[in-house]
């Protein structure tokens, strides 16, 4: 072992380990991918640019411990991950992290394993070495600096000249160039996507994609890409709002896409950028007829917890979202069947949040529901229905019972004014047509008997949800 160091030898054996890993994770091509929301961590919210290696690993740890036995899977580093100083001052230019090939890898500074080709190789490695999935953001396009340098693209005869769109930047993120859909633009996005196969990569989030501006031919492009390594990539699509009339392209290509600007916590409107929770309610109704097993319109990340040390917007924080709006936000993304993307520092993650992000309903009604539906959108209430297990089926959808010991019929009724609401509401209305069922008051933790109607009182901005049964 003469010449070794500890470190090299443990990349070495984290790549291998990611090589044995992909022959055993690969699919048949009729298998589909996603065929529930994903559910998972995303380094944003609570990182910003500047999630480091050791950081990673005390989340994905906390993760292991708090959420994976919840069915939480995917662990994912977001944007920035190639930049050496992510904390620079506003004068300072970024410094970069590229290969000889023009591709962006982790900065050595933050991912100290990243030695030689090795990428996230060993950062995949720590993640599958706990049964979680590994994931990472990056901005579509090739990095200015590989045109400027006019680098060879891996695997091809072309150059990063013959790829670059360089009247196409990202409007609010100008490091890439857009990719010219040639077959030099498709073998750039093939040399990246068997490098992040190559590293262990399960899934990846595209920004500046989906949305402002939404480029259809990139899409298809990193679809391709990702075919070809034969590794199972979840791919999801950001920003928001992907157009509704482009769901049947994005749906043949991604398995996710944001349908909204970002989700912070913040009732009302916020930032320009910036969707409201009460906006949202509209927007995740709009897409519910899109909602299917390797298709799922995304509502974006959740802001819960603790917000920090270096949040993606704003000062660090714990959410600024009140107990009732936090459980309006999980339930209805849950019932929804929105993936499900914890934004929280895990280290720092709190026992009322944990339970949220926990509660067996609310994993059920994301992973298990079916027949979801809007049932009432009036002034300002709003409910959905949805069941889990066996139904039987009636004369219309609206009437498909719970059956067996295992069915469950869920309601949530949403309180979006700003003051308490009473609500008197027959079962019926929700296309339960027996007398009477067993009913459980999720949020409060209350069994409530055989009930024939839904009586309570919702406070302001909150849910009341009832799981029902015979």
């Amino acid at each position: 072992m003469a010449g070794w160091d500890v470190r090299r030898l443990l990349v070495v054996l984290a790549v291998l380990a990611v090589g044995l890993g992909a022959l055993a994770q690969r699919k048949p091509a009729s298998s589909i991918l996603a065929p529930t929301p994903p559910m998972g961590w995303n380094s944003w919210d609570a990182y910003g640019l500047t999630i480091d290696e050791p950081q990673f690993h005390a989340n994905v740890d906390a993760m292991t411990r708090l959420l994976r036995p919840a069915g939480y899977q995917y662990a994912v580093i977001d944007e920035g991950w190639y930049l050496a100083n992510p904390q620079k001052p506003k004068a300072d230019a970024f410094v970069y992290r590229t290969d000889a090939n023009g591709r962006y890898q982790p900065a050595l500074n933050r991912f100290p394993s990243a030695q030689g080709q090795s990428g996230f190789a060993a950062v995949a490695a720590y993640a599958h070495a706990q049964g979680l999935s590994f994931g990472i953001h990056i901005i579509r396009g090739i990095p200015n600096q590989a045109v400027a340098q006019n680098t060879p693209v891996a695997g091809s005869t072309f150059h990063a000249a013959d790829v670059a769109d360089t009247s196409d930047l990202c409007p609010w993120n100008p490091d890439n160039y857009g990719v010219r859909d040639t077959p030099a633009g498709q073998a750039w996005y093939d040399s990246l996507f068997a490098q992040y196969a190559a590293w262990g990569i399960d899934y990846v989030k595209v920004d500046c994609i989906a949305s402002h501006p939404y480029k259809g031919d990139e899409i298809r492009m990193i679809h391709r890409a990702i075919l070809k390594t034969g590794r199972p990539i979840v791919l999801s699509l950001s920003p928001g709002p992907a157009p509704l009339d482009k769901s049947d392209e994005v749906a043949a290509n991604a398995q996710l896409w944001r349908i909204s600007n970002d989700i912070w916590d913040h009732w009302e409107q916020g930032k320009e950028w910036s969707q409201s929770i009460k906006a949202q309610f509209a927007v995740i109704a709009s897409w519910a007829p899109h909602v299917r097993p390797g298709n799922w319109p995304d509502a974006d990340m959740l802001p819960l917890g603790h917000l920090g040390p270096v949040p993606g917007d704003g000062a660090p924080r714990d959410t600024r979202l009140t107990p009732d709006e936090q459980q309006t936000l999980i339930t209805l993304w849950a019932i929804a069947r929105s993936p499900l993307i914890v934004g929280a520092n895990l280290t720092a993650l709190d026992s009322f949040t944990t339970h949220l992000l926990t509660e067996p309903a609310i994993t059920a009604m994301d992973q298990q529901g079916h027949d979801q539906r809007l049932v009432v959108d009036e002034d300002t209430l709003t409910a959905w229905t949805t069941r889990t297990g066996p139904t039987r089926t009636g004369p219309t959808s609206a009437t498909s019972e719970p059956q067996g010991p295992t069915a469950r019929a869920y309601i949530a009724i949403f309180n979006r004014a700003d003051s308490a609401t009473r609500i008197a509401m027959p079962l019926a209305r929700f296309g339960l047509t027996s007398d009477s069922y067993h009913a459980r008051n999720i949020w409060a933790a209350q069994d409530l008997g055989k009930i024939s109607e839904v009586t309570g009182t919702i406070p302001p901005h909150g849910v009341l949800l009832l799981e029902v049964g015979k």
